[in-house]
This record gives structure tokens, sequence and C-alpha cells, in this order.
């Protein structure tokens, strides 16, 4: 006689259904998490032209800030304590002062915005350096004087239009040897992050003390280049916070900074703090409201030069700003987009966008407060 088959244990058919719904709650999570994504493309896509439109505005409002201010009579100047860089000052419409100007968290449509300006005069421009402004710059840095020359020699022919190598320097028959390998520019210098194709100029260089926490270029990004040799080392100032391939050529000695006034002749450390105590006032903070700019270089003899020695550095400074870079932070429904412009003053009439561009975060800023 055969025996019944035994029924299967109860327990089984439950654990399949635990499974069956486990499968269907990891599936429907999935799902939703999809929907979100594409909701919230969806909102980013439709949120495009009106960002567009908030960045536009930013640099139309920096343009107006900054032709306002050239109108100023009583400020023959630029200095940090003027709206323009964030400070207290007023500006002029009407022939009447208007203080209520805010460049920050500004309401427009259904987002708001914010802009930040930077004069670049408060750097020295990379394409008029020469070989003892380049040298001094690595002084300040703290690189090693016996690779220092070779380094800004190598700068002078990436920039300058023939082949033929400074002492020391470097030409395409270097860098085609490279993986990727690529040719010397030998032109003006367009973007700082140049200076990190030139042999020499590692990211400890260039960054100083934020090597280790910025963005890389886009070149570095597409190829993964990275000049050889060269460990983060702890140097307080890089050539980004010393340089700019985008200025007048003089530097303001009312918004540079304490290492970019020591770039200029006769101007060593102790000269360079006196500058900045003088401009900023009894307080002795830069941007504040008892800040007492130079009028003219000329008024560099407070500081402790003589009238020859502030006559020979006058054609290297001004305390007037002509470049400025503009940040828009633009936002809408928590989307932001970061649009960046370059502005030109020629006079308050003509106040020109030379560059204009956005990234979808903030970019490591280059152009670092003096204050």
């Amino acid at each position: 006689m055969r025996n019944p088959p035994s029924p299967p244990p109860a327990g089984v058919a439950l654990i399949i259904v635990m499974i069956c719904i486990t499968v269907l709650s990891i599936l429907a999570a999935g799902f939703a998490y999809s929907m979100k994504v594409e909701t919230k493309l969806a909102m980013n896509a439709n949120s495009e032209s009106e960002l567009n439109s908030l960045g536009r505005s930013g640099v139309e409002l920096a343009r107006w800030v900054l032709a306002q201010q050239a109108t100023i009579a009583q400020e023959p100047f630029d200095a940090l304590n003027q709206q323009w860089a964030g400070g207290p000052g007023s500006l002029m419409t009407s022939n009447s002062p208007l203080t209520g100007v805010s460049l920050n968290n500004i309401q427009l449509g259904g987002g708001h915005f914010s802009v930040k300006i930077t004069d670049l005069e408060r750097k020295v421009n990379i394409n008029l350096a020469d070989q003892a402004m380049l040298e001094k710059a690595f002084q300040l840095i703290g690189v090693d004087p016996s690779e220092s020359s070779g380094i800004a020699a190598s700068i002078l022919d990436w920039i300058d239009p023939d082949s033929i190598e400074h002492i020391n320097g470097t030409e395409s028959d270097y860098y085609v040897n490279l993986d990727p390998s690529y040719q010397a520019k030998n032109g003006p210098i367009d973007d700082l992050s140049e200076l990190l194709l030139v042999r020499g100029v590692t990211p400890d260089i260039y960054w100083g003390g934020v090597a280790t926490n910025h963005l890389p270029a886009a070149f570095q990004k597409k190829t993964g280049f990275q000049q050889p040799g060269g460990g983060v080392l702890a140097y307080d100032v890089g050539l980004v916070n010393l340089f700019t391939p985008l200025s007048s050529g003089q530097i303001n000695i009312n918004t540079a900074s304490a290492q970019v006034l020591q770039m200029l002749p006769f101007v060593d450390e102790n000269i360079a703090a006196q500058i900045i105590r003088l401009r900023s006032g009894p307080d002795g903070v830069d941007g504040s409201d008892d800040d007492t700019p130079f009028r003219s270089p000329g008024e560099l003899v407070n500081a402790g030069l003589n009238n020859q020695i502030v006559g020979q550095i006058a054609r290297y400074c001004n305390v007037r700003s002509r470049t400025f870079e503009v940040q828009v932070d633009a936002e809408i429904n928590g989307y932001h987009r970061y649009f960046y412009a370059i502005l030109g003053r020629n006079n308050p009439r003509d106040v020109p966008v030379l560059t204009y561009h956005w990234k979808s975060s903030p970019a490591t800023p280059s152009h670092a407060n003096a204050r």
C-alpha cells in the first residue's frame, strides 16, 4: 500500500508571499525614485529660461552699479568700502545719494539672485609680467629659489610668440613628449588655469593654500593630465592669488592684497602692511565706514616711500579699477545656476560685457577678496 504524500509545511507559503511582497516593494520604490528624478528634471527644464533671465539681470545690475560708482566726483577712486565691493558706501543717481541698493537676495519673478563684484586690478596681469616679477611671485609663494627661475622662464616661453627658449625655459620640444602631448601656446594667456600646463607649475604652486580643495581645470577633467612631480606643500598663497589674465595692467593699491602689493618694486612686507593700515582707517579693517582710501599713487609717500621711489612705481599702480569679474548666484525652487561675466569699464556710459558663461556649481574662487 502507498502512503499518501505529506502536505507541504504551512510556513513555506508564507515565506513565498513575503518574498513576493518584498520584490514588489523594491520595484515600486525604484519606480517612485525614477519618477521623482524625472519630475525634478522637468521642473529644472521649465526653469531654464527664467534662470538665464536672472543671470542676465544680475550682470546688468552690476553694470549699472559700476557705472554709477564712476560718476561720484567726490570719490575718484575704487576701494573696498564702496557698494560695488560689498562695502557700506552709497551711489549717486540724479545727483542724490542712493543707499538702498542691494546686491544680495534680490527677488525677481519666481526666483532670486545675488551678485558679487570683484575688480581684477587687485592682481597682476600675467601677460605683462617679466622675469623679475615672476620670480618675486615665487618668492612670496615659497618656491625653492633653485626652481623659480626655470618656472618663470617657462611661463615667459608659454606667452611669447616665438619658439626660442629663455635660459632654463621650456618650449614645445618638451611638451610634445608628454602624455597627452601638446604645444606651447606662444600667445597671451586667456584663462589663468593654462599655467597648470606650464612646466614646473604644480597644483600646490598654482592654488596655494587651497591646493587640495578646488575644482580641476577643464582640460584636467577631460584628459586627467597633471604636471609631473610636486606634492601638496604648505603654501599660504598661490599664483591664482597673485595673477589675472585680464586687467588694465596697473595694480589698484586700494584693493590689492598685501602679497600683491609686494609685487610692486621697492615694496616689502612692512611697506605693504603700512599701505593697508593707511587705507583701512582707524579700525584697521578694509571695507568699513572709516576707510581712508588713497586718492592717487602719489600718496604712497605716507607709507614710508620717498618721492623718487613713488615716481618710479607710479606707472605700475593706480587707484582706479577698470576690469571686473561678476558672479551671479541665481535660484528658482531650490535649483541653482551660477553665472560669470567679465566687465570692462571705459567710462560711466561704456561698461561692456567682455565674457559671459554659466556653471551648474560654483567655481573655486580665483579672485579672492583682499579683505
